[in-house]
C-alpha cells in the first residue's frame, strides 16, 4: 500500500517531470543553461496572473501595520530561507523595526545554513515557534510552501486561525488544490522544475518575487518611499550614509557638502532633510509636517507652515 505522502507528491505540479528537460543530462553546458533560462522566463508571467491576490495580501499587511501588528513569514527549506531573507532586509531598506516583519523557518536559524529536511514534518513545532513570539489577532501569518502541503506551515496557519490572526499563503500549486483555509492564497503556478522536485528553482524564484512585491508595496503605502527612492533607510553603515546623501542630492539638486549639512541638521533623518530643503522650513516644522502627513514626504512638502 502506498504511503499517503507518496500519493500527495505524485499529484503535485511541483513534483512533475518537465518534458523540456528530459535529456538535460546529455546536453552541453550552454544547452543546459538555455533550458533553465527558458523555464525561468515563465516565472514572471505566472506571478503576473496573481497580482489581484497579491494586492489583497498587501492591503491586509498594510492594515496590520497601521494597527501595530506584525507580519510573520513561516516556511521550511528554501521557502523558509526566503521569508527570513525578506524580513531581514526590511529594516536597513525601510527603517522598520526588526519586530515588524519576522521570518520563521522550520528547524530554527541553524536551518538557514544547513539543510534540516525532517523539520518540515514536525507540525507540533510551528505552534510553539509562534507562541514564543506572542502572536495575537493583530498579526498576520504568511505561510510559504511551494508544494502547499508542508506540515509545519499548515500547522502555523491553523494556529494563526485559532488566535484570530489574518492569514496569507504563497504556494506554486493551483488554487483549486489549496484545501487550506486562508484569507488570501497567492498561487503562481510555474510548472514542473527543470530538475524534478527541485523547488529552489522556479518555485523559489516565484516566491521571492511575491515577497518583494508584498513588502515593497506595503512600505510605499506606509510612506517609506518618496518618488521612487528609499527615504527611511537606516544610516548604520558607510554605504547607507553615503546613499542618504546621494538621495538628497538627486531629489533636490544640492551638492555633497550641502547634503551632509542638511542630514546633520535633520538628525540623520532623510525624510526630515527632504522636507526642510523642499519646503524651506526648519527641522521642527519639517518633523511637525511629517507627523501630520503620517510620514509621507510628498504630503508634508505640500502643507502650509504652522502659523
Amino acid at each position: 500500500m502506498q504511503d499517503l505522502v507518496f500519493e500527495e507528491l505524485a499529484q503535485l505540479v511541483t513534483e512533475a517531470r518537465n518534458p523540456a528537460s528530459m535529456d538535460i543530462d546529455s546536453l552541453s553546458v550552454p544547452e543546459i543553461l538555455q533550458i533553465i533560462n527558458q523555464e525561468d522566463k515563465k516565472v514572471a508571467l505566472a506571478v503576473e496572473k496573481e497580482i489581484p491576490y497579491i494586492a489583497k495580501a498587501v492591503e491586509i499587511v498594510v492594515e496590520t501595520f497601521k494597527k501595530g501588528g506584525r507580519l510573520f513569514y513561516v516556511g521550511a527549506g528554501t521557502s523558509g530561507r526566503l521569508g527570513v531573507l525578506d524580513a531581514a532586509e526590511c529594516p536597513p531598506t525601510f527603517g522598520t523595526s526588526p519586530e515588524m516583519i519576522q521570518g520563521i523557518i522550520a528547524g530554527g536559524y541553524e536551518a538557514l545554513v544547513k539543510a534540516k529536511e525532517g523539520s518540515e514534518d514536525r507540525q507540533d513545532d510551528a505552534p510553539h515557534d509562534l507562541q514564543q513570539r506572542n502572536v495575537t489577532n493583530r498579526d498576520v501569518i504568511c505561510g510559504i510552501a511551494a508544494s502547499r502541503r508542508t506540515p509545519y506551515v499548515v500547522s502555523a496557519i491553523e494556529y494563526a486561525h485559532s488566535h484570530g490572526a489574518k492569514t496569507i499563503y504563497i504556494t506554486c500549486t493551483p488554487r483549486d488544490q489549496m484545501q487550506i483555509e486562508v484569507d488570501v492564497a497567492i498561487c503562481p503556478v510555474v510548472g514542473p522544475e527543470v530538475i524534478m522536485g527541485s523547488t529552489r528553482m522556479k518555485a523559489g524564484t516565484a516566491q521571492k518575487l511575491v515577497l518583494n512585491m508584498i513588502t515593497t508595496t506595503a512600505m510605499i503605502r506606509l510612506g517609506k518611499v518618496y518618488e521612487n527612492m528609499m527615504v527611511d533607510l537606516q544610516m548604520n553603515s558607510r554605504k547607507l550614509i553615503e546613499r542618504s546623501k546621494r538621495t538628497l542630492m538627486i531629489i533636490t539638486g544640492i551638492d555633497y557638502e550641502q547634503a551632509t549639512r542638511y542630514l546633520n541638521l535633520a538628525g540623520g533623518h532623510v525624510k526630515t532633510a527632504l522636507v526642510m530643503i523642499r519646503a524651506g522650513v526648519d527641522r521642527q516644522e519639517a518633523e511637525r509636517r511629517l507627523e501630520l502627513a503620517d510620514g509621507f514626504v510628498r504630503r508634508a512638502i505640500a502643507m502650509r507652515s504652522c502659523g
